[in-house]
């Protein structure tokens, strides 16, 4: 058997609950199993069980964080663009079930915007591992998006050299138009990120270097405050509301 895939006895005991209690979180779609063999035995994947236990949010964070990080786990991982795109249009789909066509696009084009920030300003810079950590859970309506990449102070001080804090950089990333000749356009996608998020019922953390930003539905104001911890690169979670 895939080492990766657990029996539903073995995925009770690591969770701390009945096998009665696993078949009834399957059933409702609150812990979801494969169902393998001719009697549809039950199996977990080991990363779905982990991102249960310590949120897909803590994984990303601390990979992020982490001074000696491995590549991630292969399902979440997006080494290239191409990997990264093809996700987030298996995510477009699974979104389209549940909600309009019109708040899909919404959403997919947020996540869109900051992960294709990652690839296109740490391309050939990226200081230890390239790509992104990618994943999203539609129970929970959260996506998160991180990479170890040089971080938005260090990208724009390219064209804004004046720029001394992660405070002042990410201010700028968020609400000024920057010259849109490559490498210098960082600002500008996520300004687009900033327009959806005012106008639509979405949430925004977004942390890179010590400073970290909140961003809600009806608020123009920018929450920026300094962050406990320090990421190089940038980490963000998308938080979409149960009725859209």
């Amino acid at each position: 058997m895939d080492k990766q895939l657990l029996a539903i006895s073995e995925a009770a005991k690591l969770l701390g609950v009945s096998i009665d209690t696993l078949r009834r979180w399957d059933n409702t779609g609150r812990l979801s199993s494969i169902r393998s063999g001719p009697r549809g035995h039950r199996f977990y994947k080991r990363i779905d069980l982990e991102y249960f236990l310590k949120g897909i949010d803590t994984i990303a964070r601390n990979w992020a964080e982490s001074h000696n990080a491995e590549e991630p786990n292969p399902e979440v991982y997006c080494p290239t663009r191409d990997i990264f795109q093809a996700r987030l249009e298996k995510l477009q789909k699974k979104l389209s079930k549940i909600f309009s066509i019109e708040k899909v696009s919404l959403i997919t084009a947020i996540a869109g915007e900051i992960g294709s920030n990652s690839f296109d300003h740490n391309l050939g810079n990226w200081p230890d591992i390239s790509g992104i950590f990618f994943s999203y859970t539609i129970r929970n309506r959260m996506i998160v998006l991180a990479d170890r990449g040089q971080g938005i102070l260090t990208t724009l001080k390219i064209v804004r050299p004046e720029l001394s804090s992660s405070s002042e950089a990410i201010k700028v990333a968020f609400t000024e138009t920057i010259s849109g000749r490559y490498p210098e356009t960082r600002g500008n996608g996520l300004k687009f990120v900033k327009s959806i998020i005012e106008k639509n019922p979405f949430s925004l953390y977004f942390q890179t270097g010590d400073a970290q930003l909140y961003l809600r539905d009806n608020e123009s104001e920018l929450n920026i405050q300094i962050a406990k911890t320090i990421i190089s690169g940038c980490f963000a979670i998308i938080s979409f509301e149960e009725q859209l």
